[in-house]
């Protein structure tokens, strides 16, 4: 079994972490790139502790970057595939750290492939997450997600409305398979953004992440 590692930063209180916040990078990235929303985040949540993993494989086309599952095979049965494994191993890292760190409350934040992940993922975990936001992603595996979801918990969908990676349709779909299922969704679409994210995204997920954290209190 694959056992995930990677950056980790805060609580910036110093106090022991009382929340657990994980963020999954995109294709050809690793944590020590998505690790960078921590210090924002945690002006908003400062006694979150921020866990940043890299992904399990070694990217397709850049094999010192890292990657969920594999983009070499675009097919829908293949990403489904591929996300379903990501999905179990990141299932893992999120027990564990639970478990070690003596923490209840966590919520997961994605963009893009990593995006995909949490979302696919947070749904599915039997101990829901407080909040799970993607940013630039989809829903994969539509069609199982209704004998699949386990929890109703919070989602935020952020997407640039500019992106020409993963078109902000996705996020559109993905509201609304969500919301058919009795999920409780939020969505920003940034006219002027591509596949990316700005300050005001971040603003705004944290804003989410505090919601969500004080719902739960």
């Amino acid at each position: 079994m694959t056992i995930l590692y990677g950056p980790a930063w805060g609580p910036a209180s110093k106090r022991k972490p009382s929340q657990l916040v994980v963020i999954c990078h995109g294709h050809g990235s690793d944590g020590n790139d998505m690790i960078n929303l921590a210090p924002p985040l945690s002006e908003i949540l400062p006694d979150a502790l921020f866990l940043a993993p890299h992904g399990p494989e070694p990217c397709d086309d850049a094999p010192d970057r890292r990657q969920w599952f594999s983009l070499g095979d675009l097919s829908p049965s293949r990403l489904n595939a591929g996300v379903r494994q990501a999905s179990i191993t990141l299932d893992g890292f999120i027990d564990k750290q639970l478990k070690v760190n003596d923490i209840e409350d966590y919520a997961l934040l994605g963009f893009s492939q990593g995006a995909m992940t949490v979302l696919f993922n947070g749904i599915r975990r039997a101990a829901p997450p407080r909040a799970t936001i993607s940013i630039a992603g989809a829903l994969l595996d539509p069609d199982r997600t209704k004998d699949e979801i386990k929890n109703r918990a919070p989602v935020l969908l952020c997407h640039g409305e500019q992106d020409d990676v993963v078109p902000s349709i996705r996020s559109a779909e993905a509201a609304e398979a969500l919301r058919a299922l009795g999920v409780k969704v939020e969505t920003i679409f940034r006219p002027d953004l591509g596949h990316s994210f700005d300050a005001g995204t971040i603003t705004a997920a944290g804003a989410f992440l505090r919601r969500c954290f004080a719902a739960s209190d």
